[in-house]
């Protein structure tokens, strides 16, 4: 089992493959978990609670979600 309260790479990846398919992202491919800093892992760990959270998401919830993980590539 994943412990999200660690900080490290691997969890930054699960996050970001784990918002990228429930989001079901057309440009999954180009966001990509090496593209994240472990330095943003509180930010990264909000969104995947919020993606996580939720089942459904309106077109304008994934548009925002998706400029806010835009926002964390380094």
């Amino acid at each position: 089992m994943i412990n999200l309260e660690e900080k490290n790479e691997q969890n930054v990846e699960f996050m970001i493959e784990t918002i990228k398919t429930k989001l079901r992202m057309a440009t999954a491919a180009a966001m990509q978990a090496s593209h994240f800093d472990v330095a943003q892992y509180e930010d990264i760990k909000d969104l995947y609670e919020v993606v996580a959270s939720k089942d459904k998401f309106s077109i304008s919830e994934v548009e925002a979600l998706v400029s806010e993980l835009g926002k964390l590539r380094k």
